[in-house]
């Protein structure tokens, strides 16, 4: 594959070459546990499915091109990549991390990770500079999530990537929300960058999994060592999945970005609706960002009700019927969520509160279906 091929071209063909025994154009889904070897120890790059299987490599060979790295690994979920890199480090040793993020990843990072002496300072990053006053002797990794889950602030990588290298610290971008296709963290300085392949990568809600790209030899076989030692990998059927998935990445991207559009502009116009987050706008906060680091604004938007109480976000929520009621993101289907019961319920609501994720907010993902339809929906159940 040619590396300067074009991002649909590297959808399809990336780590891909037809099956030297058949000829099939799709890679094999390889379901086995073990592989003979020809002698004690010398054997074909596999020995044992946990370690490598010949669909996943494929997988993983894809995705790293997609975002411009050298190496790239799959596990079992979103959370198993975090996981990983977190395990990267030591007791003692602190994460600079952005305030509004997955409930998940703060859930692990505070119930899981610091019970292990590893402590998690979480910041608004909005403004870059206002990390470095959280910088101390301890501090080894900036943990940042752009745009952010779920009220789309955007940090500045590029401004967050010299003051890691100043500091010499790791910064970890969480890629999911915009996707390969609409950001590349690694060439904005970061160093790794992960993804809930779960999400857009998969696109049809029928696979969970996660991923880690780097360009970074010394992490990447840190996190090769891990992923293999504590087994947190997936199945080849789920590999060849997002294999599927990930050759319409770009058209769906399209459709999710021209969506999105429409639906923002839609809800900002509507007189029962009060604010609405969306990068795309003129004065979202830090929008002459997302515009230099994005290609394009993306299909989620949050938002909230005017004078709305919460059995009333609770009832207008429960009467889509194109939407549907649900957690997760990315997929064809559109999707609408209420973080502070479900994505984010596992952080305190003082903290979701400090960081804009109150009861009244709710968060959309839109999906690729005809727009009039998405429009309709959305103005009957807004009433």
């Amino acid at each position: 594959m040619n590396e300067k091929a074009g991002f649909g071209t590297r959808a399809i063909h990336a780590g891909q070459h037809p099956d030297p025994s058949t000829g099939a154009i799709m890679t094999p889904i390889y379901q086995t546990s073990t592989y003979v070897q020809e002698w004690p120890g010398k054997h074909k790059g596999y020995a044992y499915a946990r370690g490598k299987n010949p669909t996943r490599s494929a997988l993983e060979q894809c995705i790293a091109a997609l975002e411009n790295a050298s190496y790239g690994l799959c596990f079992s979920s979103g959370q198993g990549a975090s996981d990983a890199i977190i395990k990267m480090l030591r007791p003692g040793d602190e994460v600079i991390a952005t305030n509004d993020l997955y409930g998940g990843s703060y859930r692990m990072f505070t119930k899981i990770f610091e019970p292990f002496g590893i402590r998690f300072h979480f910041v608004n990053m909005y403004d870059a500079g206002n990390i470095r006053k959280y910088i101390n002797a301890k501090t080894k990794m900036l943990w940042v999530e752009t745009p952010t889950n779920p009220t789309m602030q955007i940090i500045d990588i590029k401004a967050c990537a010299a003051l890691a290298k100043e500091n010499k610290l790791m910064l970890v971008v969480d890629n999911t929300f915009a996707s390969p296709y609409l950001q590349n963290p690694l060439n904005l300085g970061a160093d790794i960058v992960m993804h809930s392949v779960t999400k857009y990568l998969g696109g049809h809600s029928d696979v969970v999994m996660g991923a880690i790209c780097t360009n970074n030899k010394e992490y990447y076989e840190q996190l090769a060592f891990i992923h293999n030692s504590c087994g947190a990998t997936p199945g080849p059927m789920d590999s060849f999945l997002v294999l599927r998935g990930i050759k319409t990445l770009h058209v769906r991207m399209e459709r999710h970005c021209s969506n999105g559009k429409a639906i923002a502009e839609f809800l900002r116009a509507h007189p029962k609706v009060d604010k609405v987050y969306w990068p795309g706008f003129s004065d979202h906060p830090n929008h002459d960002i997302a515009r230099t680091q994005m290609k394009d604004f993306g299909g989620m938007i949050s938002f909230t009700l005017k004078d709305a109480t919460v059995e009333e976000t609770f009832t207008m929520a429960s009467k889509v019927r194109v939407f549907s009621l649900a957690e997760s993101l990315g997929g064809v289907e559109s999707l609408l969520n209420h973080p502070a019961t479900m994505t984010h319920a596992s952080i305190p609501k003082e903290e979701r509160e400090k960081a804009g994720v109150t009861d009244g907010l709710l968060r959309l993902s839109v999906g690729i279906e005809d727009i009039d339809d998405l429009l309709e929906d959305l103005k009957q159940a807004i009433g």
